[in-house]
């Protein structure tokens, strides 16, 4: 699924203009960023943690030539599945849209 097949899903289940859907999915895109970005971590119970991963500096080497190379030090993103998340996939099972009212 890409972004605006994402847009066009939730305009869809949460019955507003596809404008409205990818103005809130940019918003939460950008939320997640910036907290990643200052190196906080964002819980969505059911669905995931978003969390920032440090990964230490290493060696490694340059395919093309063999020649060994340093990979400094850096921080990685990294998600990891919460148990509906997880449970939904292993069972092939799609989730009722949410209620509105």
């Amino acid at each position: 699924m890409h972004k605006q097949e994402l847009v066009n899903q939730v305009a869809k289940v949460a019955d507003v203009s596809q404008q409205t859907a990818a103005a809130v999915i940019n918003a939460v895109i950008h939320a997640v960023t910036n907290a990643m970005a200052a190196g906080e971590s964002v819980s969505l119970v059911g669905f995931g943690s978003f969390s920032v991963a440090d990964r230490s500096a290493r060696q490694g080497r340059n395919p093309a030539t063999g020649v060994a190379i340093d990979i400094p030090a850096r921080k990685s993103p990294s998600f990891k599945a919460g148990k509906g998340l997880k449970d939904a996939v292993r069972d092939n099972r799609l989730s009722s849209p949410p209620s509105y009212s």
